[in-house]
């Protein structure tokens, strides 16, 4: 794997923003709606209706996380009585009420100048007094405008507005859950299959479905009940990684594949924050581990199991233990930053330039709009850094992380087991996309092997 890093200076007028062509056609709004929904832990959330001057509706609806870095931007929720305090009927009013009358009655040239205009409107840092709930849903909604109004399918759009190339990802599968999505005492919260040898998306869905009901056989015959996690995985009653992992390799192995870095690899989302205990210490399976120890421990799961990728090995604010592990390890696997970036433009180029990690997650609602989403890729891009695009746990039948997955075509995404319905509705729309567009390439986004030029949008 190439080393990832700081491979060259952005001033800050160019720091972080994406192309943007003028091909891109107005949108006209006539009014916005919005209503609330409930997401797949059954919690509310907002869903937003853009009504279009030509008649058109469009619609999205924003996640929610359970395991959320404290950089993130804000939900905004009643903290009353109903749903225990999670219902959202202020983040809907203010969609209605002032949301609304600043969107419709113009023309919008592009969806910057639109985001730009929620961010404005909101006034705070972390949209707070808004929700980063209903802004990043009407964003959401006016990209499905914007691609509407060029008359081409979502991720084509995409890809024009950021000079990408299009990519069909390879699907990070999350078979097994710990953490904060199970109540089992296995302290990594994602234990992952990632079919990157597979021929197509076709084949890499099937890979997973069949790893996934192979894993389903084991579970049941040893532990006799499979219950799920937030994300479809299973939750066995399980303490040690090393657990995990030995059951995914036989489980792989199980349905007739190979498990390799090069076939069906496994990726881990330890989420670090969830077992940090203080200064350096981190606890896993009832021992107490420093900071080199971690590594070592890491180190070890490198040597024995095909493991491709490392999500939030460390803590968001031990910095120190980011740079151990990219000393490390960082010329030998994927280290993901979530927590540590959440999404940030900023925070993504500060730690290419410390050397943190050579990849970021990118999760929409942690930065609050679609422009400074594709504004993390671009920054992850200009430093060499990969990017994977990821739902959250509490998730909506929403599949607009598929079309900007292809569209970006950063090779990667996850979202979740291959059931249940807000999970595999990502990856059919991924299937579809391949359908319809035979020719596009699937794989894992190659290292860039220079710093690209990146454009403010005119």
């Amino acid at each position: 794997m190439h080393e990832h890093g700081y491979t060259g200076h952005i001033d800050a007028a160019h720091q972080g923003h994406y192309i943007s062509h003028p091909e891109t056609h107005p949108v006209a709004i006539e009014q916005v709606t919005a209503r609330q929904i409930l997401d797949s832990r059954g919690y509310p959330t907002v869903s937003v209706t853009l009504h279009l001057h030509d008649g058109m509706q469009v619609s999205a609806s924003a996640p929610a996380g359970a395991s959320t870095g404290a950089y993130e931007a804000v939900e905004l929720r009643d903290d009353g009585p109903s749903y225990s305090g999670r219902s959202v009927h202020r983040a809907v009013a203010g969609v209605e009420t002032e949301i609304s009358p600043v969107l419709a009655g113009r023309h919008w040239t592009t969806l910057r100048e639109l985001d730009d205009a929620l961010r404005a409107l909101d006034g705070t840092e972390n949209l707070t007094r808004l929700g980063a709930n209903a802004v990043v849903a009407v964003s959401i909604a006016a990209a499905r405008a914007f691609a509407h109004a060029s008359e081409v399918p979502l991720h084509v759009w995409l890809a024009r507005v950021t000079d990408s190339a299009q990519r069909l990802p390879v699907p990070h599968f999350n078979v097994l859950n710990g953490g904060a999505h199970a109540a089992n005492p296995l302290e990594f919260q994602e234990f992952m299959i990632a079919p990157v040898g597979a021929a197509d998306e076709a084949a890499a869905v099937e890979a997973g479905a069949e790893i996934y009901h192979a894993l389903a056989a084991r579970v049941k015959a040893r532990f006799h009940t499979a219950g799920l996690g937030d994300e479809g995985g299973f939750a066995p009653n399980i303490a040690s990684p090393e657990e995990a992992m030995e059951l995914l390799v036989q489980a792989i192995q199980d349905a007739g594949y190979t498990p390799g870095l090069n076939d069906v690899a496994i990726a881990i989302d330890p989420a670090a924050n969830g077992f940090y205990e203080r200064e350096g210490k981190y606890k896993i399976a009832g021992k107490l581990l420093g900071r080199d120890q971690l590594v070592d421990y890491y180190i070890k799961l490198l040597d024995e199991y095909p493991l491709r990728s490392i999500e939030d090995g460390f803590a968001e604010d031990d910095h120190a233990g980011w740079k151990l592990l990219y000393d490390a390890v960082g010329t030998r696997t994927q280290l993901v930053g979530d927590d540590l970036y959440v999404t940030d433009p900023r925070r993504i180029s500060d730690g290419a330039r410390n050397h943190y990690s050579n990849a970021a997650l990118i999760k929409p609602n942690q930065i609050g709009t679609v422009s400074s989403t594709l504004d993390a890729i671009a920054t992850a891009r200009r430093f060499g850094m990969q990017s994977m695009v990821s739902h959250r746990s509490g998730e909506t039948t929403d599949s607009f992380i598929a079309d900007l997955v292809v569209g970006t075509g950063t090779g990667q995404i996850k979202s979740g087991a291959p059931a249940r319905g807000e999970r595999v509705i990502k990856y059919n729309r991924l299937l579809e996309i391949e359908l319809d567009n035979k020719s596009l390439p699937y794989g894992l986004e190659l290292a860039p092997t220079h710093a690209p030029e990146v454009a403010l949008e005119p």
